[in-house]
């Protein structure tokens, strides 16, 4: 490092010095962050040796910091743009294949050269504050060798360029929160805020007067300001109505363009509250939100001046911000995570709903449960035979996948239509269903942590003999109805429906182990699963753009249908529209699948537990009855799989993604199980089958069983 430090030209403004500079003091390895911390200590202690050296090194970051804009440094980075989702998303991704021309006279696009790995941050952050602040002290203090007096201009020089550009950055971000707080798409979420002064308008009025003021008070027109308090008052009241927003979000619904509006408005705020705090003049405004007075305890020297030395601290934190927010800039999971949040929230909370109804509480409701999972069964078979008769028009692949999509969408739409249920589609629902479950017993605290692993048991326990009374109610039908469609097929036109060779196809399909069907069936599942997140997203469209209203304010569906069916048919629409794109996507995966793997020569198709049962039951007529037990005992088995990996699939992903998008982690697996078991073991036959009686607190207390 002397070397560079002995070559360092004073009056340079070329940031290649500083670059080599940086190499010295990351890391070879990104893990290794003992070796940064002890050049940055190191490089400390030889400035303190060499006191030209620390003064030439000041002088050659005074010269770098007056060439170069530094606004859009506070203002941009680590800020979301006005571009919305999708443009920046777009952004990126060509942005990460091929970068943006830089212009060095813009201090951000100086740190491209400067900060060139992605993981530069992570060791800048490994640095303790202490040993950043120790080195930034050697080289501020750093004394020139002609005297003080140019050493009072070099440090009034480089504090004003530093703060004319933070108070630049001020007004920018005050602008645009003014500008994003008054989007229609806001205002439409959060219509109150029409009825008084919005906040995100005061705010910038409030910052323009502080402002002007801070412009005075550095021309020298006055002696004193006042505080930025009112100004403060006005951030938290903008950021009250975008905790409004997300709040109602969860029950009106959200868009992707407004969950992004939200998260560039935090963005600003927060960087317009870090940036206040340092530009104070009074030293008595809040701390920035992400200084860490620990922090403080570490320091070299003890601090005389507790407001300075608070702004040192924050000074250090919002650099490692904007490094981190750099190195991440062109980040794609990053904009994915912060954006899709509450979005994904809402379309499991709707998932959520929808699952309640897929959960029995009692016998009877079990019974339901069974009589609507038959007539599941009995449209899944037909379903199978108009398959099976597309197969033989032998059409060409795309137009056969279509026809396949088309029959299947067409039936999933009209279970969901008459009220079945197909059992498979279940554990999507059900799975955020349990996520919504822990959320609620993690938000009650650790108190009650006995007492929720039990509830917690008891909703498991309905949820998994709900699910094997669907999977039963749809076997018991799909098979024999498969049976005699088959049979009657025979009886009406003298052939089977299916020759021998297509009927071995249709048994062999199913074989637990010289087939793909359990990989065919993980397919399937996370098809259901994809099914079970559209579902959620067409639920929570429905309510963010009020789809009701917008359907009952069709005229020619007045003429058509009459104000009275017009109104209901809306009511419809906007309550199961959800339900009816969640089948119709699905069918569309599970019919194109087949030929995707076709064209592209992959071992891709769909095993789903209905279908499979029925295709058991239209070879077995096709091969005469002639099956021998072991074949019949080896695809009942395969089917068995099938149907287990359909649900266990489907209900992972789901419940992976319900979890994450409420942020719950559950740690209790092993206490959930003995939970179960003692259930079992206190009232097995109401493990499978439930309770009799009404009594809620029996069901979700296992030790109240006698």
């Amino acid at each position: 490092m002397l070397s560079i430090l002995e070559h360092l030209d004073p009056d340079s403004d070329r940031i290649d010095l500083l670059v080599d500079l940086v190499d010295r003091l990351r890391a070879r390895r990104a893990s290794d962050h003992d070796y940064a911390r002890a050049q940055v200590r190191t490089l400390a202690q030889l400035l303190k040796g060499h006191p030209g050296q620390a003064w030439a090194l000041r002088r050659y970051l005074t010269r770098l910091l007056e060439t170069r804009r530094h606004t859009s440094l506070y203002s941009d980075v680590g800020i979301l743009s006005n571009d919305g989702f999708f443009t920046e998303l777009k952004k990126r991704i060509a942005y990460r294949i091929l970068p943006p021309a830089l212009d060095d006279l813009y201090l951000s696009d100086t740190l491209d050269r400067v900060l060139c790995r992605e993981d530069d941050y992570q060791w800048i952050r490994a640095v303790p504050n202490a040993d950043w602040l120790e080195l930034f002290d050697v080289v501020a203090n750093a004394a020139p060798p002609d005297g003080a007096e140019q050493e009072s201009a070099e440090s009034s020089r480089a504090r004003r360029i530093v703060l004319a550009g933070l108070l630049d950055a001020i007004r920018t971000l005050s602008c645009r929160v003014c500008a994003l707080g008054l989007e229609p798409r806001l205002i439409h979420a959060h219509m109150e805020i029409e009825e008084v002064d919005s906040p995100f308008l005061m705010q910038n009025i409030e910052a323009n007067k502080y402002l002007d003021d801070y412009g005075r008070l550095m021309c020298g027109e006055v002696d004193t300001m006042e505080d930025a308090r009112h100004l403060l008052v006005m951030l938290d009241q903008c950021e009250a109505v975008v905790l409004k927003i997300r709040s109602k979000a969860l029950a009106s619904g959200t868009s992707v363009a407004l969950t992004y509006l939200l998260v560039a408005l935090t963005q600003s705020i927060d960087r317009l509250r870090k940036l206040l705090f340092l530009v104070d003049t009074s030293g008595e405004l809040p701390s920035a939100p992400t200084v860490d007075v620990e922090t403080l305890a570490n320091e070299a020297t003890p601090p005389t001046e507790p407001p300075t030395s608070l702004r040192r601290a924050a000074a250090v934190d919002l650099a490692q911000e904007l490094a981190e927010a750099h190195n991440t800039k062109y980040e794609v999971c990053g904009l994915l995570r912060d954006n899709i949040d509450l979005l994904a929230r809402n379309v499991t909370e709707n998932a959520s709903r929808t699952g309640e109804h897929y959960i029995a509480e009692r016998r009877a409701d079990l019974r339901g449960m069974f009589a609507s999972s038959a007539g599941a069964g009995i449209i899944i078979a037909f379903m199978a035979l108009i398959k099976i008769l597309i197969s033989y028009q032998h059409r060409a692949p795309l137009i056969e996948a279509l026809l396949y999509s088309i029959n299947y969408a067409a039936g999933f739409m009209l279970v969901h239509v008459l009220h079945f249920t197909i059992a498979t589609k279940q554990p999507a629902m059900t799975a955020a269903r349990i996520a919504a479950a822990l959320h609620d017993t993690a938000q009650r605290g650790s108190s009650r942590r006995q007492v929720d692993v039990d509830s917690m048991a008891a909703l498991v326990n309905k949820v998994f003999r709900t699910q094997i009374v669907a999977v039963l109610g749809n076997l018991a039908t799909v098979i024999p109805v498969a049976w005699a469609i088959a049979l009657a097929w025979y009886w009406i036109f003298g052939t089977h429906l299916v020759n021998a060779v297509k009927a071995e196809h249709l048994i062999a399909d199913s074989h637990p182990w010289h087939s793909l069907a359990l990989l065919h069936a993980a397919i399937a599942g996370v098809w259901l699963f994809v099914s079970g997140l559209v579902s959620g997203y067409y639920d929570n469209k429905a309510m963010y753009t009020r789809m009701g209203l917008r359907v009952q304010q069709l005229r020619w569906l007045r003429r058509l249908l009459g104000e009275e069916r017009r109104a209901r048919f809306a009511r419809y629409v906007e309550d199961n529209l959800g339900g009816l794109m969640g089948n119709f996507v699905f069918g569309v995966l599970m019919g194109i699948t087949g030929t995707v793997g076709y064209l592209l020569g992959l071992p891709l198709d769909v095993r789903h537990v209905t279908f499979s049962s029925a295709n058991l039951a239209i070879g077995f007529v096709g091969l005469g009855q002639q099956v021998d037990a072991e074949t019949i005992a080896i695809t009942f088995l395969g089917i068995a799989l099938i149907g287990m990996v359909n649900l266990l699939v489907s209900f992972g992903l789901a419940l992976w993604v319900a979890l994450r998008a409420r942020k719950v982690r559950f740690r209790n697996g092993f206490r959930l199980l003995r939970a179960l078991g003692r259930r079992l073991r206190a009232a097995p036959l109401d493990f499978f089958i439930g309770p009799r009686d009404l009594d809620e607190a029996a069901v979700a207390n296992p030790r109240g069983f006698k």
